[in-house]
């Protein structure tokens, strides 16, 4: 049948099953807004209030759900607002197909009004950047971007489509294609290596990523832990992957990782690394990290393998599939005196805070009893991360949704949206900081508009918390441009965008608080002011090994 580029662009996306677009339109997208008003009843748009919290918003939806997010925006500034979230979705692997529009062909190179080379700006955040020549491609081209952002290591993909393409007739023949993760490598030979060295290990360590949270792979590596008998520690990115509540979990690792974790990586001899990089985060000094450790490295993306830490043997390919031939094939072992170490590290070194007045950790100790598992967390970037990281008790994959590789401020919210309109029947709750706070907070007005009914967990403490307290410890106390000083009336400010606020200004409140909110069917924004000098512990200072944890001031 004979369609505009814009018409097969929307057939193209109810193949995939797309139930939800986040955008924002504007001129060079017109006849792609209105092929979607024509298919509002198989696709819903939400629009949001800028570009960047439609990036967002897809990221969310895609994170929690693990489908591929979509989005859309017009040509020119409605595209570069959107290269921050696609830039957070590529360091975190999430699947995304990104929509733009640009000036027509022969307009293009000129400057033209609001031209601008999209492909170009995002090629090193994206899996794949396209700009469609002709309508005759658009469809292949379309589909090709959904088998490339979810197969492999899933990441954003981009499609720039010049308004005459949207607006020329092409052949459209449906076509359903499967979008299925590649064919992996794994061999008989390489399972065999990585058994020897697990079932030779006499203190085994695993360290989780978020690998494992997009692989879906939780229940596998549940089975593999038991059956291992070893610890396991997590990234932030994979947290919730491995119940938190488990006896075998140590909880996070790196610069603010746990003791026990930092602690038992670097006596461990084995270091079973699935679907995580080793970041600078968690690592501190390469040099110094896990000296006694053999590592063996589980992942889907050969780049990953020796680029930042060097294997003594690794696997690729996709973790749930490595560890279903590995739990098929491993035999269980008893390693007492080794868990009771690590035991013992968890008693000796809990994760402690002064508890006299009004403290994060306090409240994010209480949301995390008052929440069942039907709650989605998203966060901003700074302390209140880092706290919610490590007093918030994940159980389960997804349940967490967080910029950890490009540490985005102003990500919470949109992603809460997204994360809303895709898990209708969850109670999503965004904890924030107010600088970040302040970075998107126009979402607000989208999630009074689609009467979402997420909870804003507010952690105010007028500085840029994370920033000042490096200040603190290594800049002498030099608060350069750290202090906020703002006088917004948060609760005020919520109440005028049409939702519920609340304030906490006593420890005896919060529990009453937050179950009023969670209680609630509406927007809810909760102010929770708290000491400007609060600090997030432990810490390892940079170049520092991760055993030489900083626990006080």
């Amino acid at each position: 049948m004979l369609l505009t580029g814009a018409d097969i662009i929307i057939e193209c996306l109810k193949e995939q099953k797309v139930d939800t677009i986040f955008g924002y339109p504007g001129a060079a997208v017109l006849h792609i807004y209105d092929a979607l008003y024509k298919n509002k009843k198989h696709i819903q748009h939400v629009l949001t209030a800028h570009e960047q919290g439609a990036a967002h918003a897809a990221d969310g939806y895609a994170r929690s759900t693990g489908k591929v997010g979509v989005c859309i925006a017009t040509s020119g500034p409605g595209a570069t607002n959107l290269v921050t979230g696609i830039a957070t979705a590529y360091m975190d692997s999430i699947p995304m197909v990104v929509i733009t529009g640009n000036v027509p062909k022969h307009l293009l190179g000129k400057d033209s009004f609001q031209e601008v080379d999209i492909t170009g700006i995002t090629a090193p955040i994206t899996k794949h950047s396209y700009i469609v020549d002709n309508a005759e491609e658009l469809a292949d081209i379309t589909r090709d971007a959904f088998i490339i952002a979810k197969s492999g290591r899933p990441g954003p993909v981009l499609i720039d489509i010049p308004k005459d393409v949207a607006i020329d007739k092409a052949e459209y023949i449906p076509k359903i294609i499967d979008v299925q993760k590649i064919n992996d490598n794994i061999t008989e030979d390489s399972l065999f290596t990585a058994l020897n060295l697990i079932q030779e290990s006499k203190k085994p360590f695993i360290y989780v990523g978020g690998g494992v949270v997009r692989s879906d792979a939780s229940k596998e590596l549940l089975t593999f832990a038991e059956k291992v008998n070893a610890p396991v520690t997590s990234s932030l990115m994979g947290l919730g992957s491995f119940p938190g509540d488990h006896e075998l979990f140590t909880g996070m690792i790196g610069m603010h990782g746990t003791k026990t974790s930092n602690l038992g990586v670097m006596e461990c001899d084995l270091i079973i690394a699935i679907g995580a990089r080793f970041s600078d985060r968690v690592v501190g000094n390469l040099a110094k990290f896990a000296p006694k450790a053999k590592v063996l490295h589980m992942d889907i993306d050969p780049a990953e393998i020796n680029k930042n830490m060097p294997t003594h043997h690794h696997i690729i390919g996709d973790a749930k599939e490595i560890l279903k031939r590995l739990n098929d094939r491993i035999l269980s072992k008893h390693r007492p005196d080794w868990i009771n170490k690590i035991k013992n590290y968890k008693e000796k070194y809990p994760l402690e805070y002064n508890g006299t007045g009004l403290k994060a950790q306090y409240i994010i100790e209480k949301l995390s009893e008052l929440t069942d598992d039907n709650t989605i967390i998203t966060t901003e970037v700074g302390q209140h991360q880092m706290w919610t990281a490590q007093h918030y008790t994940f159980t389960r994959p997804k349940e967490l949704l967080t910029s950890g590789g490009l540490g985005t401020m102003g990500y919470g919210l949109g992603a809460a949206i997204g994360a809303q309109i895709a898990n209708p029947k969850s109670k999503v709750i965004n904890i924030a900081g107010d600088g970040c706070f302040k970075m998107n907070l126009i979402e607000l007005a989208t999630a009074v508009n689609y009467n979402l009914p997420i909870i804003i967990l507010l952690i105010d403490n007028n500085v840029l918390g994370m920033v000042k307290q490096w200040q603190a410890l290594f800049f002498d106390q030099r608060y350069s441009e750290t202090t906020l000083d703002h006088t917004t009336n948060f609760v005020g400010l919520a109440e005028n965008f049409g939702m519920k606020g609340y304030a906490i200004h006593h420890k005896k409140d919060v529990e009453t608080i937050l179950q009023k909110a969670l209680n609630s069917h509406e927007p809810v924004l909760i102010h929770c002011k708290i000491p400007s000098d609060e600090k997030v512990f432990p810490m390892v200072a940079p170049g520092q090994a991760i055993n030489a944890l900083i626990t006080e001031d």
